[in-house]
């Protein structure tokens, strides 16, 4: 690969390597498996490297690193569901770099609504410690409410976030063709990987692709089994309050149309996006976008209601998004405002679903423009 430095260069085989070692023993493996050693394999794995991700010096920006606004108004919506709890802890899942998390505490400090504990549920290590240095940079008394977990508190009271944590889910990548319903397996030839067609994997795959009744053909896409019982696990942690899940996607409709008939999965290294996820194994971001009727399914079957859904233009702009502007705005925060409401970038691509237990007051963030009905 051209342009990647001796350190790249050795990751890259390293992981490579392992991968080819799978297959030499095992052979071919369903995209999902690929896609879960690329992004999480121990040490090698993308989200497991100490690699920058996120900002000008990482692949990608996300809205919390773009602008405090995206995180100031997210702390709007967590307060007034504070207002209807007994008690209240914040639990993040996947901080990323720990921005949202610090603007999120600084902001209900002056609005004299902190949580008990804000907790972080975060696999990486790499991330974790950028995190911890992050979180350090806070005033001690809101330091110290940050609590670092390894897997899912029982019995919480308060709000979950996950933002922008779906997509990075491993998915299994189909065709429905004139030979049927296959599965695309990565296997290797000459030292590369390359796609295999083949029958589906598992029968619960092909049963959940014929669901989709796909009449444009042939139709390549994805779709992931492990949302269903990651929901559910959301479930099993929320004693009351609400899970706020921040994504790009799409209600099933517009998923699976027969105009996105190559599916939705995009590469990100050095701020290029591409669509080829069997290169920079390692070095690279893989996802998938949302399908948010799966994600309003699986929470009903979990036990869990659909308080709203939304584009994220509406959502940041329903808790007070232009009350926040400095007057006369400045052109780098204009620029940052309109990144993430404009329907050309963020704004209409990420969706903002709000899932909920035990929770009946209404949502500042969906006040207008709830689209539940488009699910």
């Amino acid at each position: 690969m051209k342009n990647l430095s001796p350190d790249e260069q050795i990751h890259l085989q390293a992981l490579k390597r392992l991968i080819f070692d799978e297959i030499t023993q095992a052979g071919d493996i369903t995209f999902a498996r690929y896609m879960a050693q690329a992004l999480y394999a121990p040490h090698l794995g993308y989200y497991r490297t100490t690699r920058p991700k996120f900002g000008q010096e990482g692949d990608f920006v996300t809205a919390p690193e773009l602008s405090p606004l995206f995180s100031v108004c997210l702390a709007q919506q967590c307060k007034g569901i504070a207002r209807d709890l007994s008690s209240f802890q914040i639990l993040e899942l996947g901080a990323g770099a720990g921005t949202l998390a610090c603007d999120i505490l600084k902001t209900l400090a002056e609005e004299q609504a902190l949580p008990e504990k804000y907790l972080i549920l975060e696999l990486s290590a790499a991330l974790q410690q950028q995190q911890r240095a992050k979180i350090n940079t806070l005033p001690p008394e809101l330091a110290q409410r940050v609590e670092w977990i390894s897997s899912l508190p029982p019995q919480l009271t308060g709000v979950i976030l996950a933002n922008e944590v779906m997509d990075a889910m491993p998915v299994h990548r189909f065709s429905v063709n004139s030979a049927g319903i296959q599965e695309f397996f990565v296997g290797i030839e000459q030292e590369n990987f390359v796609w295999r067609l083949k029958n589906p994997s598992n029968t619960h795959l092909e049963a959940e692709i014929k669901k989709l009744n796909l009449t444009s053909l042939p139709y390549e896409s994805e779709i992931n089994l492990y949302l269903p019982a990651w929901i559910q696990s959301l479930s099993d942690c929320l004693k009351q309050g609400v899970i706020l899940l921040i994504d790009y996607g799409f209600p099933r409709h517009e998923f699976y149309h027969p105009d996105r008939h190559m599916g939705t999965l995009m590469c990100h290294h050095r701020h290029r996006a591409h669509m080829d996820p069997l290169i920079l194994t390692g070095l690279q971001d893989i996802t998938a976008h949302i399908d948010f009727t799966q994600v309003a399914e699986s929470a009903l079957q979990a036990d869990l209601d659909v308080l709203g859904f939304t584009h994220q233009a509406a959502f940041l702009l329903n808790l007070g998004l232009l009350s926040l502007l400095p007057s006369p705005i400045d052109r780098r925060t204009s620029q940052e405002v309109n990144i993430l409401t404009s329907p050309n970038e963020m704004g209409e691509l990420f969706k903002v679903m709000a899932l909920g237990k035990n929770f009946e007051a209404p949502l500042q963030g969906f006040m207008t423009h709830d689209q539940r009905r488009r699910l």
